[in-house]
């Protein structure tokens, strides 16, 4: 490659893809698309020795070291060359008594502070407690990457063993600069993105058609697929506003996080097995649940009510990670909140559950934040307001490392985090399993849900009951 040629570059500003593009665009005041988490250690972490790890473990994935800039209205990133790990790494004392309730308030700030869009967009804090513990708080920003690909990034960053530390990982994003494109694109510039897929999609199609007379039955199951990727697109665009409970109405802005005690894996799984259904849906059927309790304890009716929760579907290749930034797709999950009883709540859960993965709901929404990628902007406003119209929390499942992890020499004891929300929706529910514990993670928009502590709480209540439930079951029957 020759020094003339400007995309060899590493400083050389490189196009956001159109998705991460529009994690970037659904940036609000009253939502910040933020991933947010925290690591909580039993003893204190060296700050000194938490930098090295991040310089050698992190700043090996060259995006972190980068900003988001504007050439020619297109946001792209851009090496920093002010970059400083003091800035994005800080120390901070937690407010006395220093527990876990000074915790959630300075994570709850943290997570309705927006990071400043002239510096890379993360940052960690390490806060110490009063009794020698400390916690990590991370904040991400979601057009950095989607919780498949910055799991990995954790994972690069942490150690199974502290005595035998692990590599600096190969950076999946190095080449991005040096990537092939076609004439087309590179003609076309930033709409080359859309194009030269619609070019290679078209290609592909041919390709297909030309044996498609040798071949009747797949031409049938390429027209099907086809078909129902165009029905899952009308059904999203035609699917009225969710339900009007207090869950749903203006933002104000600033949020709550919250926690409550963690769960057995173990349990969970055992639960799982005995109805023939997956772990998440018992989880899930665990937060409908709470929901349940929570707005029948405010006075509310539920009878007949049916929320929807927007989950993340991972659309991302089996095998290796390739790249970061984002490739995901949503669907929207109808939670019966009418349902009393907790077994027949978890079998209309793994019902809608499975009527999902057999839709083109996941993709077709990922086509979607496609076009939000380019859409104009009162396009991309209506769009963005449309589709947290039809739902009235996120819901995220994330699968982190059965065993125990370490970070700069110091056990984690615990992981939680806080999945972001985008235009009006106002309540999300992260659930993560770590080391043979399951948490719960809530974030609410103060206007919405004032005391997501009794959210948490309930979700843990509501998976005793359904274990419970699932004990005394046989006996009942007899």
């Amino acid at each position: 490659m020759t020094s003339d040629d400007d995309s060899a570059s590493p400083s050389a500003p490189v196009p956001l893809s159109l998705v991460d593009r529009a994690w970037l665009r659904m940036d609000r005041p009253s939502n910040l698309m933020m991933i947010c988490g925290v690591m909580m250690f039993a003893a204190p972490l060296s700050l000194a020795r938490l930098k090295q790890t991040i310089a050698e473990r992190l700043l090996c994935f060259h995006r972190f070291r980068q900003r988001v800039v504007k050439v020619d209205g297109v946001p792209c990133w851009q090496t920093d060359a002010a970059f400083a790990l003091d800035w994005h790494v800080r120390r901070v004392a937690l407010p006395a008594p220093g527990g876990g309730a000074e915790l959630a308030d300075v994570a709850s700030d943290l997570i309705s502070t927006a990071l400043d869009p002239d510096k890379p967009m993360w940052q960690f804090h390490l806060l110490d407690g009063a009794d020698g513990s400390c916690a990590l708080v991370l904040r991400i920003h979601h057009c950095y990457g989607d919780g498949f690909a910055l799991s990995h990034v954790m994972a690069c960053l942490t150690d199974l063993d502290p005595a035998r530390p692990s590599l600096p990982a190969a950076d999946p994003d190095a080449d991005a600069e040096l990537r092939p494109h076609s004439a087309l694109e590179r003609i076309l510039g930033q709409a080359g993105e859309s194009a030269g897929d619609a070019v290679r999609l078209a290609g592909a199609l041919l390709g297909a058609g030309l044996d498609w007379a040798g071949n009747p039955a797949r031409a049938r199951g390429q027209l099907a697929a086809g078909l129902d990727y165009a029905r899952q697109l009308a059904a999203i665009a035609a699917m009225t506003q969710d339900a009007p409970t207090r869950l749903k109405g203006p933002l104000g802005g600033m949020k709550r996080v919250a926690w409550a005690a963690p769960l057995a894996l173990a349990e969970v799984k055992a639960v799982a097995a005995a109805h023939g259904c997956s772990v998440n849906d018992v989880l899930v059927a665990c937060v409908a649940g709470a929901l349940r309790g929570y707005l029948l304890q405010q006075g509310d009716a539920v009878a007949g009510v049916e929320v929807r929760a927007l989950v993340p579907v991972n659309l991302r290749p089996p095998g290796p990670l390739t790249e970061l930034g984002n490739h995901f797709g949503l669907v929207f999950l109808p939670l019966a909140l009418g349902i009393d009883d907790p077994v027949r709540r978890l079998r209309a859960v793994g019902a809608a559950m499975q009527h999902l993965k057999g839709s083109r709901q996941a993709p077709a929404a990922l086509g979607i934040l496609y076009g939000l990628g380019l859409a104009p902007e009162a396009i991309k406003e209506g769009t963005v307001r449309a589709l947290a119209a039809n739902a009235s929390l996120v819901i995220t499942n994330v699968h982190g490392t059965p065993e125990a992890r370490y970070l700069a020499g110091q056990r984690i004891a615990r992981q939680l985090f806080w999945v972001p929300q985008s235009g009006g929706i106002g309540l999300g529910v992260s659930i993560l399993s770590y080391a043979g514990q399951v948490d719960f993670g809530i974030v609410s928009d103060l206007a919405r849900v004032p005391d997501p502590d009794a959210l948490a709480q309930r979700c843990v209540d509501e998976f005793h009951t359904l274990l419970m439930n699932t004990l005394m079951g046989p006996a009942a029957a007899k």
